[in-house]
C-alpha cells in the first residue's frame, strides 16, 4: 500500500510511519512542525524515518505542509497517489485548549474537514482518524464504552474531536468514505510528547525539581504503550468497515466505526510515579495541586469492540512500558545511567 500519514513527526504518526515502512508499505507523511512543543525532537524523528527511508528503498517521502490550509494541502499533494490515509495529525492538549482556542478551530476542525474532503475526492479505500478519550468529559461510569453519550465536553479540544467525529460520520454516510475513527487513552513511551505527564515528571525528577501532580494525586489513567497503540492502528487501517448496504431505521448503515484503543487498566497516578522515580533511580518531591480546569479524574477504556471486531489484545503493563520510556529519555538526552 502505498499510505497519507498526517502528523508524521509527531509521536504517534511517527511510530505508525516506522511499522509500515518496516512491514513494506510506502508512506508519504505531511506535518506542519509546528512550535507547539521543541521542533528539535520533530526533526530527530523524521532524521529516524529518512534512516528507514534509507533501507527500505526511498518509500518515505516528507512534505512540510500546514493541512489546515486546503489550498497549501492541495499543492502538496497534487500528483501524489495513496490508496488509504492514517490521519493523526491534530493540536493535541486539553490545556493548551484553554489559552489558545483559535488553533483547535483551525488544525481539529478546519483539518479534519480538508482530510475527508481528500479522502473523498481521491475515492480512498479508507481513512483512519484519531479522536481521543477525551470525548467521554464528563462521563462517570468505568469503563468508558463507546455506546456511551458524549456531549459533555470538558475542554474546547474534546469538543472538536466529537465534532471530527460527526463530520466523519456525515462524509461516510453521503459520500460511502469508508473510516475508521480511534479513540486514543494516554499513549506513552519512547520519542513521546514533551507536554505529557511522564515526560514531564522523568525531566524533573533528574534535574532535581519538584514535579506537579495535579488532582491531589487522586487520578487514575489508562496508560497505553506505543507499540499496543500501533498495532492497533496499522489492524484497523487494513480492515476497512464493509458499506453492505444494510439499512436501519432512517437509512443505510454508513461505512463508519469507532473505537477505544486503550490499555484496558485503569492505573493508580502514583503508580507511575512510583515507577519513574525507581527507574530514574530517584525519589520526586511531590506538590500535590486541584485538579486543573477541563481535566477529567479517570479514564478506563472499554476494548471489547476493538477486540471482538479486529483481534486487538494490548500487552504491555506500565510495569514494562515506563522504565522503557525512561531508559529511552535517558539515551536522547545523554544522560548517564
Amino acid at each position: 500500500m502505498r499510505v497519507l500519514v498526517t502528523g508524521a513527526a509527531g509521536f504517534i504518526g511517527f511510530h505508525v510511519s516506522r511499522h509500515l515502512l518496516a512491514r513494506g508499505d510506502t508512506v508519504l507523511g505531511i506535518d506542519s512542525l509546528n512550535d507547539y512543543y521543541d521542533v528539535t525532537l520533530k526533526h530527530a524523528r523524521l532524521a529516524e524515518l529518512d534512516k528507514d527511508a534509507a533501507n527500505s528503498d526511498g518509500r518515505f517521502t516528507f512534505k512540510q505542509v500546514d493541512f489546515s490550509d486546503h489550498v497549501a494541502l492541495d499543492g502538496a499533494l497534487d500528483g501524489e497517489h495513496f490508496d488509504r490515509i492514517v490521519h493523526l495529525g491534530a493540536q493535541a492538549g486539553v490545556r493548551y485548549s484553554i489559552e489558545n482556542p483559535r488553533a483547535y478551530l483551525q488544525a481539529n476542525l478546519a483539518g479534519h474537514l480538508n482530510l475527508i474532503e481528500i479522502g473523498r475526492h481521491r475515492r480512498v479505500e479508507h481513512m483512519v482518524y484519531a479522536s481521543s478519550s477525551s470525548v467521554y468529559g464528563g462521563n462517570d461510569t468505568l469503563p468508558f464504552r463507546v455506546e456511551d453519550r458524549v456531549d459533555q465536553p470538558l475542554s474546547l479540544y474534546a469538543a472538536t474531536k466529537k465534532a471530527d467525529e460527526l463530520m466523519s460520520e456525515t462524509y461516510a454516510h453521503l459520500y460511502r468514505l469508508p473510516q475508521s475513527g480511534l479513540r486514543f487513552f494516554t499513549v506513552y513511551g519512547p520519542w513521546g510528547r514533551p507536554d505529557m505527564a511522564m515526560w514531564l515528571f522523568t525531566k524533573a525528577i533528574f534535574e532535581g525539581r519538584p514535579i506537579n501532580v495535579f488532582g491531589e494525586g487522586r487520578m487514575r489513567r489508562d496508560f497505553t504503550y506505543i507499540d499496543d497503540i500501533v498495532v492497533g492502528v496499522v489492524a484497523c487501517l487494513d480492515n476497512p468497515p464493509i458499506d453492505d448496504g444494510m439499512t436501519k431505521a432512517g437509512g443505510s448503515v454508513s461505512p463508519h466505526r469507532i473505537y477505544n484503543i486503550g490499555n484496558s487498566r485503569s492505573e493508580d497516578l502514583g503508580e507511575m510515579i512510583a515507577l519513574i522515580e525507581q527507574a530514574c533511580g530517584r525519589s520526586a518531591e511531590r506538590l500535590l495541586l486541584p485538579m486543573q480546569p477541563g481535566d477529567v479524574r479517570d479514564t478506563f477504556a472499554d476494548i471489547g469492540a476493538i477486540q471482538r471486531d479486529l483481534g486487538f489484545e494490548p500487552r504491555t503493563t506500565i510495569a514494562a512500558g515506563v522504565p522503557r520510556f525512561v531508559s529511552w529519555y535517558r539515551k536522547y538526552h545523554g544522560l548517564s545511567a
